[in-house]
């Protein structure tokens, strides 16, 4: 072989040795057509699979979102249910681009980590419920007791930080499920169970037995909860948390689904010019159509109304807005600026 021939034959050689780059999930969601978000499943309020056999809930329209921000249909998603034990892994592994499971953002998490929390898209504590036959009214009074809780989530830690403070014993019973969870409480294998306190109440209304129990006063953790992308894909991270900020600012702004149209009419507002993708360059920042934002609104809505349908006054919940409340409205919710 002549000296050329040696060269051409060592290059090809070291090109297919060296891996293609990865792609990036923005660009194998937009190859795909469609997102596959993992959620609960069973969750009242956040994401469940109702007795119609529809995805309802406030991280399903999270996921919805960003389907209408990345490929302009709310509709182009699919739900794959996950445990709380194993959310990460298969969420690291791929199974999923997106993972929207009322997952607490903590610093050992992400850290470190093969997944990173994007933004935190709501803000709870973690609390107990009891049978009211028992008559605790305090947390303290449940020293010496069992509490059931399911694995993969803060509460353990959380639950023996608190008693272990003041000097108090528990026994904390792990469930593989949080349906197991519920139904070791239900047959009275522990005398609380405990979770996030919209977890909690969302599952005993649910369980038609409301009447029977109550929640203690006592918060004993922050709790923020929010979406998860896999580490080292910095543009699907920016998707994913300027689609729920996008969310907010247009429910700061007065923008809804239902006056969309007639306020990107309005060519004389020019932060409504950009928002809504008249001026162009959100969009192209994004690797998005310049209309992200109108697609997301006009089909999903803004978060102030998948908040109430999903887990305010207009759902069974009733909860109210609380701390998820705009910042404009004394809550700890608003969007980083969108420009």
């Amino acid at each position: 072989m002549n000296i050329l021939g040696w060269v051409i034959a060592s290059t090809i050689a070291l090109l297919l040795a060296v891996p293609a780059a990865a792609q990036s999930t923005l660009e194998t969601v937009k190859k795909r057509g469609q997102l596959i978000c993992g959620v609960d499943g069973t969750l009242p309020g956040f994401s469940l699979f109702n007795a119609v056999k529809e995805w309802e809930g406030l991280d399903v329209d999270l996921c919805r979102a960003v389907a209408a921000a990345v490929l302009g249909d709310a509709t182009k998603v699919k739900f794959v249910s996950v445990s709380a034990s194993d959310r990460f892994d298969r969420l690291a592994a791929g199974d999923f681009d997106v993972l929207a499971r009322n997952s607490t953002v903590t610093l050992q998490r992400s850290a470190g980590k093969k997944v990173r929390f994007a933004v935190v898209n709501y803000i709870d504590g973690q609390t107990f419920v009891v049978p009211k036959k028992l008559k605790i009214e305090q947390l303290a009074n449940l020293s010496g007791s069992t509490v059931c809780l399911a694995k993969g989530t803060t509460h353990e830690f959380n639950l023996k930080a608190w008693f272990g403070a003041r000097r108090l014993s528990i026994t904390p019973i792990s469930l593989d499920t949080a349906e197991a969870m519920y139904g070791a409480f239900y047959a009275s294998r522990c005398a609380a169970v405990t979770a996030d306190s919209t977890a909690l109440a969302a599952a005993i209304v649910r369980s038609g037995r409301a009447a029977e129990y109550r929640m203690l006063p006592e918060v004993i953790s922050k709790e923020p909860l929010g979406p998860y992308v896999r580490d080292g894909d910095s543009p699907w991270l920016d998707v994913v948390r300027w689609t729920h900020y996008a969310m907010l600012e247009a429910e700061d702004r007065g923008i809804s689904a239902k006056n969309i149209d007639a306020l990107k009419r309005e060519l004389n507002d020019p932060i409504l010019r950009v928002l809504l993708g008249v001026d162009p360059g959100n969009g192209k920042a994004l690797g998005l159509s310049e209309e992200w934002i109108y697609n997301i609104i006009k089909q999903v809505g803004n978060y102030g109304d998948i908040y109430e349908k999903n887990v305010g006054q207009g759902s069974p919940l009733k909860f109210a807005r609380g701390i998820n409340a705009l910042a404009s409205k004394g809550g700890q919710m608003y969007a980083l600026p969108l420009r």
